[in-house]
């Protein structure tokens, strides 16, 4: 494992920013599915269900 870390490219600025956006689009769709089932699950229990 060692040495394929060490043949690995260092990818530049591009990939690294590349790299961000996907994994904070990741996060924000992670969080907006979190935050639809939880308003989904206060509705029903507000609504005496």
């Amino acid at each position: 494992m060692y040495n394929t870390l060490k043949l690995a490219k260092k990818g530049g600025w591009i990939e690294y920013k590349i790299q961000l956006k996907l994994v904070l689009l990741g996060m924000g769709v992670v969080g907006a599915i979190g935050f639809i089932i939880q308003f989904i699950s206060s509705l029903i229990s507000y609504s005496g269900g």
